[in-house]
């Protein structure tokens, strides 16, 4: 069978055709997916994407997922995982209620869940307010937030506590915490930039820099629970739309390969849906089955 993951980030497999916007890896093919899947029509058995959908707006939406039609296989599987809206909302309203008679571990757990909805939408820069919140010395509600995102706020704590200095700014922390994330500022950027200073006011530059940050892919434009989802699935010409866990799936032998959980079987993003879908058989598209 041939797989192929798109924006593995840090989570892929030599048994897999990985994509990224940057090559993460010696088994990563940097890509820019805006533009596209970079392969035939009709190339893979499965394809997997994590956390990448919300990147995309509503619209340009259907055309990724429509990509990904195109180049699976027919009865090929799509895999696909997004944070779940709805379990942050429930959640949000439960601590709210909470938070409202006076219990004031709700109230932190307010604070934070605020952040999973709104930072990654309105964020102007780098890792917002949820990687400030991450890298406190001290987490007021450290087992909660851990609970909510997983190994991913684990390993995002773990190196900034092995980082943290008392004469290290949060500016540096920040920067080398989320590295990854700071990749476009890179030589020929800082001569850009010190160009665009010499000529630009500073409120226009400010604005430039907050447009440039929000073309990066970081922030997220659209989110999604379990039926707006499967709709989307369906409307781009896939079937049977199943819902799925972090171990789950009809791709075979799926939890040997480590991508939505750990090797000792926790789940690397317990905020996420997990949906498969297959694409249906052209012959059942033309007879309208």
């Amino acid at each position: 069978m041939k797989y192929l993951n798109l924006g593995c980030g840090q989570r892929f497999h030599s048994a897999w055709t990985n994509l990224d916007f940057r090559s993460t890896g010696p088994n990563v093919i940097a890509h820019d997916l805006t533009q596209g899947i970079p392969f035939p029509d009709s190339s893979f058995d499965v394809i997997y994407h994590s956390h990448i959908l919300e990147h995309f707006s509503k619209s340009k939406a259907k055309f990724f997922v429509n990509e990904c039609c195109r180049v699976l296989r027919p009865q090929g599987i799509l895999r696909v995982a997004v944070p779940d809206l709805e379990q942050i909302i429930r959640a949000y309203l439960d601590s709210l209620e909470k938070a409202q008679t006076g219990c004031l571990d709700a109230a932190k757990n307010y604070d934070w869940l605020l952040l999973e909805l709104f930072d990654q939408v309105a964020r102007n820069n780098s890792g917002g307010e949820m990687a400030a919140y991450l890298f406190q010395e001290h987490i007021p509600n450290k087992d909660f937030v851990l609970e909510r995102l997983g190994a991913e706020a684990r390993s995002l704590i773990e190196a900034s506590q092995r980082q943290c200095d008392v004469n290290h700014s949060r500016e540096f922390i920040l920067k080398k915490g989320l590295r990854s994330l700071l990749d476009f500022f890179r030589e020929s950027g800082k001569r850009r930039d010190f160009f665009l200073k010499k000529i630009l006011s500073a409120a226009e530059y400010d604005a430039f820099q907050v447009g440039e940050f929000r073309r990066q892919g970081e922030i997220h434009q659209w989110m999604y629970d379990s039926y707006s989802l499967a709709k989307l699935l369906s409307d781009c010409g896939f079937s049977e739309v199943t819902r799925r866990n972090a171990t789950d799936s009809s791709v075979p032998d799926w939890s040997k390969f480590n991508l939505d959980s750990e090797v000792d079987g926790t789940i690397y993003k317990p905020d996420s849906i997990f949906m498969e879908a297959v694409k249906t058989e052209p012959s059942a598209l033309i007879n309208g089955s």
